[in-house]
């Protein structure tokens, strides 16, 4: 069953609802130039709550990074009680190495072949863990770090899926293109933003984020 990650969530409230809607993944956004973000202090608030109203229900908690120093999404980590860490900017297989364990990368390529060379890059430093992805892959932009509306390519995601066993696809999906895309691509884990949102940024609609969540569990017997 491909599983769901809701992303950029902002409240306790948010992402109480998302978990028992029933998503997988959490993402919590640290990057200072996004809309979605929060703070140390907020996150570890909603982590608490998560983890007080849903016990071993819960949710993994990811925390979102954009070239980020190390130290600080270690310190991040711990203080906020993540499980896993995703690494969004342009961070070397060295820092993904040193983040072994709880880290996974996002990658944004242009084609199959950059894809690929990305996917054995990072290989090494997979994550073991059944509940992280291997790899996330979002659309191409050239300047920006991911939110962009804009889709991954078919090609490609199948090219990088052979790769990383656990292949997270993200990058302007929605409640009604959503089975489209898993059904073409067979991912381990589809990832939303934007298109479960209504009004200010990180809001999550209720009706959106279920309408997404039934979608996936369709598409696929």
């Amino acid at each position: 069953m491909t599983k769901v990650k809701i992303c950029g969530i902002r409240s306790a409230e948010n992402a109480l609802m998302a978990a028992r809607a029933g998503v997988e993944l959490i993402g919590l956004n640290f990057y200072p130039k996004t809309p979605r973000r929060v703070d140390v202090a907020q996150a570890a608030d909603i982590v608490a709550v998560l983890r007080a109203s849903l016990g071993d229900k819960c949710p993994a908690i990811v925390g979102v990074f954009v070239n980020a120093p190390v130290a600080e999404i270690r310190q991040t980590a711990r203080a906020a009680d993540l499980d896993f860490v995703q690494l969004s900017g342009d961070e070397s297989a060295d820092t993904l190495s040193a983040l072994h364990g709880i880290a996974f990368k996002a990658i944004r390529p242009a084609t199959s072949q950059e894809a690929l060379k990305s996917a054995e890059s990072f290989a090494s430093s997979f994550p073991s863990a059944l509940a992280a992805p291997s790899l996330l892959l979002d659309a191409y932009h050239p300047r920006l770090y991911g939110g962009t509306g804009e889709t991954a390519s078919i090609e490609v995601a199948l090219a990088v899926k052979d790769r990383a066993p656990r292949l997270m696809l993200a990058g302007g999906l929605n409640p009604g293109n959503v089975a489209e895309r898993v059904r073409s691509i067979k991912p381990w884990a589809v990832d939303v933003a934007s298109g479960v949102e209504a009004g200010s940024p990180g809001h999550k609609d209720e009706t959106k984020t279920r309408a997404f969540i039934a979608a996936v569990r369709r598409a696929l017997p």
